[in-house]
């Protein structure tokens, strides 16, 4: 099977030098190129491209955004972005936005041909230090989503506030302070007003009282 390829690049020699490349492989076909993000967007929706080899750096929408708005597309193409540095942060970003991957400028032509094949079998391609920093990204522990309200209420409990002082401060209801209390406790899965507060302050969910 044929792997349509939509290249995008803002430097036309970077760009021609891509087409070259792919055009090596007889089961690759380069149906289009793009200058900008937003036009590698446009082009996407028109061609209908296997895989979007993108720059991660471009004018208009880099690499990111084209990955987040082409991923939010039901079947569409898989992205795979291109860059001059492994450390480069906005990688990662790419990825969690659902890139397939990344290849460095200066990857061989064979591997860029085999990175974009994998690409286009729904495969991953993270070579490097970003496979190692997305893997230990996604081995953090996340922490508990609390409110605004009940990251108030809990502040006032951790200062030694009772129910009736948290509502007076906070100008809710008794009963609205301990429901934010209940919801409090199940996402921080302890029992009581104490644990709460040790386990918020030990997360940094909220301060320690002065």
């Amino acid at each position: 099977m044929t792997v349509r390829v939509l290249v995008v690049d803002d430097h036309p020699v970077v760009r021609a030098g891509l087409v070259m490349v792919l055009g090596i492989d007889p089961d690759i076909e380069v149906v289009g190129e793009a200058g900008d993000g937003r036009e590698a967007i446009e082009r996407a929706a028109e061609l209908e491209p296997d895989v979007v080899l993108t720059d991660l750096q471009m004018p208009e929408v880099d690499g990111v955004g084209v990955a987040a708005q082409i991923a939010s597309t039901d079947g569409g193409p898989k992205v795979l972005i291109l860059t001059t540095y492994d450390t480069d942060r906005s990688i990662v970003a790419a990825v969690e936005a659902g890139a397939a991957g990344y290849l460095l400028k200066d990857t061989p032509a064979d591997e860029i041909i085999e990175a974009v094949k994998s690409a286009a079998a729904d495969h991953s391609v993270l070579p490097g230090p970003i496979a190692e920093k997305l893997a230990a990204k996604q081995a953090e522990p996340k922490l508990p989503e609390l409110t605004e309200r009940e990251r108030d209420v809990l502040a006032c409990v951790a200062n030694g506030s009772s129910n009736a002082a948290t509502a007076k401060e906070l100008f809710i209801s008794v009963a609205t302070v301990k429901t934010h209390l209940i919801h409090v406790f199940q996402k921080l899965q302890v029992d009581d007003r104490t644990s709460a507060v040790t386990k918020a302050i030990q997360l940094g969910i909220i301060e320690a009282p002065s």
